[in-house]
């Protein structure tokens, strides 16, 4: 049992519970937009659009930045070379994801934004808030598949 207090131990689970975030959080923030831009309807889009900024805030962006610490000092403690090509492409894959994200979590504050202005003036979505919708959508699967590259990638460890 002692072995698992090491601190090689607490860096993996940090580590690994801070990639659960990224995903899960990514994965349940894509569904429930999707979920409410079906609906057309501008208040509950509103709603679900400040929840979701509000879990991109807390959850996403705080991994965001606890991923890399912990995998450089997970890299550090157990003797891993950070040149090693599943690392690289590893960071690679996580700018590629950030350089999605950013836009993305900036869209979902306008449509957020557009939903409440629609819903208080009982008017229709704006065209602006489709095209912004769209943009989003799209940006969600390069993304996506990025993170889940990123996670065999820890998983496998494989010499490239």
């Amino acid at each position: 049992m002692l072995e698992t207090l090491e601190p090689e131990f607490l860096l993996r689970w940090l580590h690994i519970i801070g990639a659960c975030v990224l995903f899960g959080t990514g994965a349940g923030i894509a569904f429930f937009m999707v979920m409410a831009h079906r609906t057309k309807d501008a208040k509950l889009i509103a709603h679900t659009a400040s929840v979701v900024v509000l879990a991109d805030t807390i959850f996403t962006a705080t991994a965001v930045v606890v991923q890399p610490i912990t995998g450089w000092l997970l890299a550090r403690a157990l003797g891993w070379d950070l040149s090693e090509p599943w690392i690289l492409l590893s960071l690679a894959l996580y700018v590629l994801t950030g350089a999605f994200w950013l836009p993305v979590v900036w869209i979902q504050i306008q449509l957020r934004d557009m939903a409440h202005e629609a819903a208080t003036q009982a008017t229709a979505l704006p065209q602006r808030y489709f095209k912004l919708y769209r943009i989003w959508f799209a940006c969600g699967f390069p993304a996506f598949f990025a993170v889940v590259g990123i996670l065999w990638l820890m998983i496998t460890r494989p010499s490239l």
